[in-house]
């Protein structure tokens, strides 16, 4: 279920004032949407810090939060890694970012949050055998795992 869903009195802005709560405590929140046909899951409030949102698709929630916290701590201590570049999340698996084409069509809490445009890197992760999801061989057992953008030349 839903935040709005589990608290029906509740408005939009009740909830923008609970990510706000997390950022302030965080320096980020991280936002799950369990979809039907693939979950993903996105940061809320790295653009404050001048840094590209984080997404993944694909995976649990509970591995969504652990990858992006791990990832968006990271970029607070160093930068964020450019579009194309590979390089392992801390205690995770190796990740490849891509530019998010649209993030606004994707991660609208990170949206409404930054009252602007904001740019977003999709980590996307190789299988347990070391595939993309670009390869036609990528197999996670009933895992699916859509890229939201085009991918870069490596960094």
């Amino acid at each position: 279920m839903c935040w709005l869903c589990d608290h029906p009195a509740s408005t939009r802005q009740n909830y923008l004032d609970v990510l706000g709560a997390e950022v302030r405590r965080n320096g980020w929140a991280v936002q799950y949407v369990q979809d039907s046909r693939t979950p993903f899951a996105y940061t809320v409030g790295l653009h404050d810090w001048d840094r590209p949102e984080l997404m993944v698709t694909g995976v649990s929630a509970a591995r969504a939060a652990r990858l992006l916290n791990a990832m968006a701590a990271e970029s607070l201590r160093t930068a964020a890694p450019p579009p194309g570049s590979r390089l392992r999340v801390p205690g995770g698996p190796l990740a490849e970012f891509v530019e998010v084409d649209h993030p606004d069509a994707h991660l609208c809490w990170a949206v409404k949050f930054a009252r602007s445009d904001i740019r977003a890197l999709q980590m996307v992760w190789a299988d347990g055998h070391g595939r993309w999801p670009w390869s036609a061989s990528f197999c996670d057992g009933r895992r699916r795992q859509p890229v939201l953008g085009l991918r870069a030349p490596a960094a």
